[in-house]
């Protein structure tokens, strides 16, 4: 019965301590809620409290493990470190406190369950070498400093795959992260494979004007090559695109969302910024010109993300209110966001949800990534019309 509460049951039968052995997956901030659950139990009964939780990835699941023994009055006896396996020997009727509890700051543990997550999963896939395109741009430079930090340098190739409008600098700047990660590099140009295309289109599209599809037809040319090198030599493809880009579609089907684990996709833009400058905390290793360039998806002369996107702190800061905490519309609008902004957003993540149902596997860090979770029919009319909603009531 859901009006049972165990600790106190086992207290009525002379429980002397309590243990959880715990399969806590991993979220942003879930740390300290844990624990402040867990010492108000103890406090609360006066017995100690032992939780043990596991270590590792189990599909898009990260486990952190920092597992901990408290007191009877709440207070830490010990505290095992996290995301990864220890062994420790505890007296749990011991006086006084002989451990100390420090939150991991956010963009540490983040990191760190990348990182895990990375390697475990490529362990228990039997995976061992990781492959993934460079395109000098921040998304695929941390998603390639995070799979070093996980596999080691020498399982890691980069390869870069400039179009026709490719900046010298997305190539140069991916050289660039290469050498200061030590990774075998390679550029192979799609020019010509996308003039082929072209050509071979010309006389079907010859009423058309140019648009998106030509836009795509890259990307899907470097998934293509990719892919090919995953078969040839056995790598598994990494894919680099963020959460803010998949919540409201901006990648490429069977293009820049082929491989097979998605490491970033529950990890927004901002954050995405953070984790860089953290990996560049000591020394550089993304390039400073990654990191101050503006986003693009270089797929059309002089293109931007804000062309297309809000900009990302807007958009972050919008889509955190919408998937994480339930806003709507109306409520987006009242705390400040442009009617017109929230439209286009909102329309965005509903109009997607074929793509991230088609996404590939990717690891959780946040409370509402896309997954089984948190689904939207694909085939179905929208019974409201979100515009003259927001229009209505905003």
């Amino acid at each position: 019965s859901f009006l049972v509460n165990p600790a106190a049951e086992l207290k009525k039968k002379g429980a002397t301590l309590f243990i959880n052995l715990a399969a806590f997956p991993f979220y942003r901030g879930a740390e300290e809620t844990i624990y402040r659950l867990f010492s108000e139990q103890a406090r609360q009964y006066r017995i100690p409290l032992v939780y043990a939780n596991q270590v590792g990835v189990n599909d898009e699941l990260v486990f952190a493990g920092r597992s901990f023994c408290l007191d009877g009055q709440g207070q830490p006896l010990a505290v095992l470190e996290p995301f990864q396996e220890q062994v420790m020997t505890i007296n749990t009727e011991a006086q006084g406190i002989a451990a100390s509890y420090a939150l991991q700051e956010e963009v540490e543990s983040v990191y760190e369950a990348l990182v895990l997550g990375i390697k475990d999963y490529f362990k228990k896939t039997g995976f061992q070498k990781a492959l993934l395109g460079l395109s000098g741009g921040i998304d695929s430079a941390l998603v390639c400093a995070l799979a070093v930090a996980a596999l080691g340098k020498s399982n890691v190739m980069g390869i870069s795959l400039p179009s026709p409008f490719s900046s010298h600098g997305s190539v140069e700047d991916s050289r660039k992260l290469a050498e200061n990660l030590g990774i075998e590099f390679k550029v192979i140009p799609i020019s010509g494979i996308y003039q082929a295309y072209l050509e071979s289109l010309q006389e079907s599209f010859a009423d058309r004007p140019t648009d998106i599809t030509e836009e795509n037809i890259q990307a899907r040319i470097r998934g293509n090559i990719l892919m090919a090198f995953a078969n040839k030599f056995g790598y598994l493809v990494l894919t680099t695109g963020n959460k803010s880009e998949l919540s409201v579609g901006y990648c490429t089907l069977y293009g820049d969302m082929s491989g097979g684990l998605s490491v970033i996709s529950d990890v927004p833009k901002t954050m995405v910024y953070q984790l860089s400058h953290y990996l560049n905390r000591e020394k550089e290793i993304i390039p400073e010109a990654t990191l101050e360039k503006a986003p693009s998806a270089e797929l059309r002369p002089e293109q931007k993300d804000e062309d297309t996107l809000p900009p990302y702190e807007i958009l972050d800061g919008l889509l955190s209110l919408y998937l994480d905490e339930n806003y709507s519309s109306q409520e987006l609008v009242q705390e400040g966001f442009a009617a017109e902004t929230v439209n286009w957003v909102v329309g965005a993540v509903e109009r997607n949800e074929y793509k991230r149902r088609q996404a590939v596997l990717g690891l959780k860090v946040n409370t509402k990534p896309w997954t089984m979770d948190r689904r939207m029919p694909i085939a179905a009319k929208k019974v409201l019309d979100l515009k003259n909603e927001v229009e209505k009531d905003g």
